[in-house]
């Protein structure tokens, strides 16, 4: 019925339930096999093969969308889409599709894992072991300690029921707040003034946007505690990496845990050689359970789409409606 690439390199080779279901509904999957994420040039060179795509976190851009002016739907495999250019896209008359309620849990997870690894030294111990050194030192605790969420969505809140099982305080910071949840929990909603000031340890967890673009910056910072930890598992573009790197060398916080970057792939950059950073290349929503959960999530949104029904709960571009 339709050829869809599938383009997530996690997904590559994967008989999962996505797979069954695609094939089940008449549809023929195209896996490119490149093993890691594609480039610009390499999707326009897929998407002239295809009907739609499974997408992972490679660039839909205005240049790679205007190749491809029968291309019906974008089915991101997770929450985010700033990987997407939403109006090169609805231009296009291309659905985008995102898979909500399936990477909370994961990511929450990956946030915590950083969290701790920041604190208990785990990166630097690991590499002094292999070095042959034996560095036995302290660490710093996470009970008792203040965490700091910015963006209290699914995955904020997943964090925070976490955290508090690990005896933390937790605070927040969320324009539309679960006011429920934080009674439930006694999690107490702050100014931003406040999460920055008063965090040891600040995990962001919001999407990006303009307001949100550069979130973590010089100004941001310089109101953390000289002993506090910045996590981000949101998206790269909420932290001007920059001035987290000056910070970090002058001592203005303690360390980062980082998922997600401005670019991506990023290359290396300068801040990576920093024994202050734990880093992993974006994978805190990826799983093996997220990952079905998600590929099976948009498979459905797709076979709604070529059979004529709207996912409402799963599209981005409602104003394409019509287009079915």
């Amino acid at each position: 019925m339709a050829n869809i690439l599938v383009a997530p390199s996690s997904l590559d080779g994967i008989d999962g339930d996505f797979v069954h279901v695609l094939k089940k509904a008449g549809h023929q999957l195209v896996f490119h096999k490149k093993g890691e994420q594609l480039n610009e040039e390499e999707i326009i060179h897929w998407l002239g093969k295809v009907d739609a795509v499974l997408a992972g976190s490679e660039p839909y851009s205005a240049k790679v969308l205007q190749t491809a002016p029968k291309l019906k739907a974008i089915a991101r495999v997770g929450v985010g889409y700033d990987a997407v250019d939403l109006n090169a896209a609805t231009a296009n008359k291309t659905i985008v599709t995102i898979t909500p309620g399936t990477n909370h849990g994961a990511v929450a997870e990956h946030a915590f894992c950083l969290i701790l690894a920041l604190a208990k030294k785990l990166v630097v111990q690991h590499k002094a072991m292999e070095a042959g050194k034996f560095p036995r030192g302290t660490n710093f605790p996470v009970r008792g300690k203040v965490l700091g969420i910015a963006g209290l969505g699914r995955a904020g809140k997943a964090l925070a029921t976490r955290a508090l099982a690990f005896e933390m305080k937790v605070i927040a910071f969320e324009p539309f707040p679960d006011q429920e949840f934080l009674k439930k929990h006694s999690i107490p909603l702050v100014s931003l003034d406040e999460i920055l000031g008063q965090s040891d340890y600040l995990s962001l967890h919001m999407p990006y946007s303009k307001e949100s673009h550069h979130f973590i910056n010089k100004n941001t910072l310089a109101k953390m505690k000289p002993t506090a930890f910045v996590v981000n598992t949101s998206r790269g573009g909420v932290i001007n990496t920059v001035d987290l790197q000056e910070a970090l060398e002058k001592g203005v916080i303690a360390g980062a845990g980082l998922d997600v970057f401005e670019i991506e792939p990023p290359g290396k950059l300068p801040i990576f050689s920093s024994e202050k950073v734990v880093l992993t290349p974006h994978e805190a929503g990826v799983d093996i359970q997220s990952r079905d959960d998600m590929a099976l999530s948009a498979a459905h949104a797709l076979i709604d789409i070529f059979n004529g029904r709207w996912p409402e709960d799963k599209v981005v571009n409602k104003e394409l409606k019509d287009r079915l």
